[in-house]
């Protein structure tokens, strides 16, 4: 059966409707309506995202059951509630010129249904002090996420960070000395060797199905975000799971945590022989980076690549079908300074083989800018090493830290950055929230308190200095637009200083 014929879906029982078809695979669904070695916690002992050696002996008279005892108590039952979806039943009530703006993207005021909607996935207790690893796509754009523990006790989780390109997300609850999963090192995970899921499949809590590793490093184009970034080298297992197992444990017989689980191959949206992990190389940088900066540190070397396969051997008369091919290279980008040139074969990065480009990915994705690599690469047939010095998005070695945006007072009215919560709930990357309407000088306009303001006219705004600074600059002009979106999920636009 041809991966294409199949659905990619995330990990989860669907409540809320399936999973994304995307290029063959379905990422596992969260449904809609767990993990390392545990050990007697100390409560001094906090989160550290060091790769623990796999390299373990099996007992003699292989079973699962040690591991499968030492982990389950720290995979949780990741519980989601979402407010009721807006319908398009609403009448409009702007100035027709609204569309001159905006055009098609005009939407008329939204009347949400009754009834909120609930989901659930699982997640993976990494520290004692309550720091969950879960899937982005199991809280994604949720009002409420609670997490049930294997003993039954439940708390409210506050989101701490995600990285959608990586599937990556991580809660904290506030409980100590809890069990937690060790991260086990996925570079020495083997083909072949055994392995333990552990989720809530069909809200079944605490179900552990075995398997082997089928294969590594594998890209299934299932992870892309706004600017078209998605870090993919998963491990794939025979081990069963199923809609609600997204962000479950995927550990070892030691039960070190490998993988998280994240996505299936399906007809059907349910299992039908493989899924897809996370590696825990990359599970413990993305958590280490949400941790120390709230945002993750993405590190590139400013390659376009291709795999090197038999047609392009072929086409550029290669002598090898190893590596990666560099067919461009960002001006300025990190590899580039260090000499690498369009046409050069990448082979190896800090000593690790690459083949395919899940595998670059995966190695680069492991560093933050300002990094030094060792890159080996072919050219002709000379083997070469170079040192990179990796930089970020924006073409420099700098360390990115999440802007502490604050409140203010602008027009008598109080404008308040938008809450991590908020963002993910409502699919933002920023805004401004407004209250205090009626004593200010927006009382005229139709805005209610706690709408959020996103854009101005075309200008994106992230934070609350940007409202003034963009209202501002429009007392000079006609007046502007104001576009945003309310905490129940309406869309609306407001014209503020109309000229007369």
């Amino acid at each position: 059966m041809q991966a294409k014929q199949m659905m990619l879906g995330l990990l989860g029982s669907a409540v809320l409707g399936g999973g994304v078809a995307v290029g063959g695979y379905k990422l596992l669904e969260p449904e809609r309506s767990n993990a390392p070695q545990v050990v007697a916690a100390d409560p001094n002992i906090r989160y550290t995202s060091e790769l623990r050696s796999s390299n373990y002996v099996v007992p003699e008279g292989l079973n699962f059951t040690a591991a499968a005892a030492s982990v389950t108590p720290a995979v949780v039952h990741v519980m989601t509630e979402y407010a009721p979806k807006a319908s398009q039943s609403g009448g409009a009530r702007m100035d027709p010129f609204l569309r001159q703006f905006f055009g098609d993207e005009f939407e008329q005021y939204q009347q949400p249904q009754r009834g909120p909607q609930q989901g659930s996935g699982s997640g993976v207790i990494i520290a004692a002090n309550g720091y969950i690893v879960t899937n982005n796509h199991v809280i994604d754009k949720a009002d409420k996420i609670e997490v049930v523990m294997d003993d039954k006790r439940k708390f409210e989780a506050e989101l701490v960070g995600t990285d959608p390109t990586t599937d990556l997300a991580l809660l904290k609850v506030k409980a100590d000395n809890l069990p937690f999963i060790r991260y086990g090192n996925s570079d020495q995970v083997k083909v072949g060797e055994w392995v333990l899921a552990v989720g809530n499949p069909f809200n079944l809590n605490s179900t552990v199905t075995a398997g082997i590793i089928s294969a590594k490093g594998r890209n299934i184009n299932i992870l892309r975000d706004q600017q078209g970034m998605g870090i993919e080298s998963f491990l794939q297992t025979d081990a069963v799971v199923n809609p609600g197992n997204s962000g479950g444990a995927l550990v070892n017989l030691n039960g070190d945590l490998i993988g998280i689980n994240s996505a299936i191959a399906s007809q059907t949206g349910s299992f039908v022989g493989y899924s897809f992990a996370v590696p825990s190389s990359i599970v413990s940088k993305v958590i280490d980076d949400l941790l120390k900066y709230k945002v993750v540190q993405r590190a590139l070397l400013g390659v376009q690549i291709r795999e090197v396969d038999a047609t392009l051997a072929s086409e550029k008369k290669l002598n090898s079908l190893s590596g990666v091919y560099i067919m461009g290279l960002s001006k300025n980008s990190s590899a580039a300074d260090a000499g690498l040139k369009e046409g050069d074969i990448i082979t190896e990065i800090n000593g690790a083989k690459v083949n395919t480009s899940s595998q670059l990915q995966e190695q680069v994705a492991r560093f933050r800018p300002g990094d030094k690599i060792k890159v080996t690469y072919l050219r002709g047939s000379d083997t070469r090493t170079a040192t990179a010095t990796l930089r970020n998005s924006t073409g420099t070695t700098d360390i990115i830290r999440e802007e502490l945006a604050k409140a203010i007072k602008y027009e008598g009215a109080t404008l308040a950055p938008v809450t991590r919560q908020e963002m993910s709930k409502l699919g933002l990357e920023g805004g401004a929230k407004i209250s205090g309407i009626k004593g200010s000088n927006f009382r005229e306009t139709g805005i209610d308190d706690g709408f959020i303001i996103t854009r101005i006219d075309k200008n994106k705004v992230t934070k609350p200095q940007d409202v003034q600074q963009f209202l501002e600059a429009a007392k000079e002009t006609q007046g502007a637009l104001v576009e945003g979106v309310y905490p129940d999920g309406r869309k609306a636009y407001y014209p503020i200083g109309q000229a007369e």
